[in-house]
């Protein structure tokens, strides 16, 4: 058995103050960081993702151009490829990181296996050369990338945990309906204490 951590989009523009900001996200970008240097030995590799959109367009229609953002499929421009707030927060530690993973570069990509590596892997690739049989979900947010992280590392065969002190949400009914989803798709939702 091989565990993986994989951290979602723990970036400026999600946490507070960002772009689309949600609350709670700094203290978990730090407790984040907390539960891997506490816990060296629980995972083989520690993977993180990032919005990487485009600046010069709507990214596939994500970024609401012309009107209002309707915060389900459309959404103010955020994590443009290369600015501050597409970087990691500052208290993910990101020397822990082993594999990064870039998303969104020109199309809605919620989930971190619509990514590539930097080395150009997409991540089932790089989780089946490593052997990992089991993924620990963390990040931002709750009812989005996390929630879509999850479902698809459960769809490409991974035993999956969504640890749900180290997640934030959009808002907390859709983040508690997420969970509840989750739960019921057969991935495990607990807080880290829990089964390490």
């Amino acid at each position: 058995m091989s565990r993986a951590l994989v951290i979602i989009d723990v970036q400026n523009d999600f946490t507070e103050g960002g772009a689309l900001g949600v609350q709670g996200g700094a203290a978990v970008a730090a407790a984040i960081t907390e539960h891997v240097r506490a816990h060296p030995e629980t995972y083989d590799v520690v993977i993180a993702s990032r919005d990487w959109h485009d600046a010069d367009n709507d990214n596939g229609g994500h970024f609401a151009l012309e009107g209002e953002p309707d915060f389900v499929a459309t959404w103010p421009k955020h994590c443009m490829a290369g600015t501050e707030g597409a970087e990691y927060h500052p208290s993910i530690d990101t020397g822990l990181i082993d594999i990064h993973v870039r998303k969104g570069q020109g199309v809605p990509a919620y989930s971190i296996f619509e990514g590539t590596t930097d080395d150009g892997r997409r991540l089932v690739t790089a989780l089946d050369e490593l052997g990992v049989t089991d993924v620990d979900v963390v990040g931002i947010a709750t009812d989005y990338c996390v929630r879509a992280s999850a479902l698809d590392a459960l769809a490409a065969g991974r035993r999956v945990r969504v640890l749900t002190d180290l997640v934030a949400g959009v808002a907390p009914a859709t983040s508690a309906a997420a969970l509840t989803e989750l739960d019921a798709a057969g991935v495990t939702v607990e807080p880290s204490e829990n089964g390490r």
